[in-house]
């Protein structure tokens, strides 16, 4: 069977093909720039090269036809006809309580899904937009929805409710939920593997590190706690989301600058962050590289980063009363060599050794970085929320 899976933005569209006779990866891309006349679909099949086609994509029907296109060309492609994809996954940030996994898409879960706009409003009404250009070329081909929030919906009360007015719960599900839900799920999955160790003995806190970042604390293979909370805004500082801060700072800002409701939350998501603070970018090459030459405001936004990363993992090794592996994933967490040192050293009280020499290396591989006293083992274990989509929509359509 072949499976497209498709992680829809508002501006841009990701694809991976794949077949899950041998869970290979026949071709992938991405279009940017959607609803421009210079539109960029990066195309990059298995084994040929990589094909760019630049052109107006106004909107995501036309995207997907175009990738649709690429799939299928004579030089290019890695199919012949668009028969052959037998099902499409979709990855959606927010399922809410309703969807507690993944889910076939039919009318009922979609009117759920517009439902749950105000819960992720830069992410799902996008994943609804790649939803309708999908079936729009492809109208009989099964479709299933993959939750970031899903994995995270085995959190215990105690974790998930905040301490506010419970008839905010009530009437309107105000609540932590968390993301990164796939993510976290396979990488704790590849972690147990690796370590050779039943998944359900295991306390692992995942660290999902990217332009977005998250900890989950997995335990028995169970999300018992995580960083995020309603909304991708809530926990660590991110790119360019401010992460925790005081409540009461919203009300005082608006009424200090005159700001509206969606200007503040604008500013909070999208012009904080590593961004606000080091006042040149929210990538962390560029601010590790401004904080190597010196700059004292790079400076700072690497360690307010790494301070409340730090943070997190000590505190769900408390509450878990432990931890057996800690795991360092997404485009940071694989990546930053110096991240990862900063924050390791600073956690010997839980008996990590870290090995420079290992956490130096730079390899696409699952591997350990710390030595073989420690008493906690701490992995990269690269992420691939793409494969637990087309897994799960394997198993949805079968």
């Amino acid at each position: 069977m072949k499976i497209l899976v498709i992680n829809a933005g508002s501006s841009s569209l990701k694809y991976q093909l794949y077949d899950m006779s041998d869970e290979s990866v026949l071709a992938k891309g991405l279009v940017e720039r959607i609803g421009m006349d210079s539109s960029i679909l990066t195309h990059k099949p298995t084994n040929k090269e990589e094909y760019t086609e630049v052109s107006e994509i106004l909107e995501h029907t036309t995207a997907i036809r175009k990738v649709l296109n690429a799939l299928t060309d004579a030089e290019h492609g890695v199919i012949s006809s668009t028969s052959e994809i037998e099902a499409v996954g979709h990855r959606v940030v927010h399922g809410g309580e309703i969807f507690k996994q993944s889910a076939v898409v039919t009318p009922e879960a979609k009117s759920e899904i517009r439902r749950l706009f105000d819960l992720a409003p830069l992410h799902n009404p996008a994943s609804m937009m790649g939803i309708k250009a999908a079936e729009l070329n492809m109208p009989d081909v099964p479709q299933v929805v993959v939750f970031d929030t899903s994995f995270h919906q085995t959190m215990p009360e105690k974790a998930y409710m905040y301490a506010i007015p419970r008839v905010l719960y009530n009437k309107y599900k105000v609540r932590r939920y968390g993301a990164h839900g796939t993510s976290h799920d396979y990488v704790s999955k590849e972690a147990a593997k690796f370590v050779g160790r039943p998944l359900e003995e295991l306390k692992i806190i995942t660290c999902h590190i990217g332009n977005g970042g998250s900890v989950t604390a997995v335990q028995g293979g169970l999300s018992v706690d995580t960083s995020m909370g309603m909304t991708p805004l809530e926990g660590l500082m991110m790119g360019t989301r401010s992460g925790d801060l005081d409540p009461a700072i919203v009300p005082y800002v608006m009424n200090k600058q005159e700001l509206t409701v969606n200007e503040v939350n604008s500013m909070l998501n999208k012009h904080s962050g590593l961004l606000a603070i080091s006042g040149i970018s929210s990538d962390m090459r560029e601010i590790t590289e401004g904080m190597e030459k010196g700059e004292a405001n790079s400076t700072l936004a690497f360690e307010m980063y790494e301070y409340r990363l730090r943070k997190y993992i000590g505190s769900y090794a408390a509450a878990m009363n432990g931890v057996d592996v800690i795991v360092f994933t997404a485009g940071v967490g694989e990546n930053s060599v110096v991240l990862r040192k900063r924050v390791l050293e600073q956690l010997t009280f839980l008996g990590i050794e870290l090995d420079e020499s290992l956490n130096a290396i730079r390899s696409g591989e699952p591997r350990r970085i710390t030595t073989a006293n420690s008493k906690v083992d701490v992995l990269i274990v690269p992420t691939n929320e793409e494969l637990v989509i087309a897994r799960d929509t394997y198993r949805l359509v079968q």
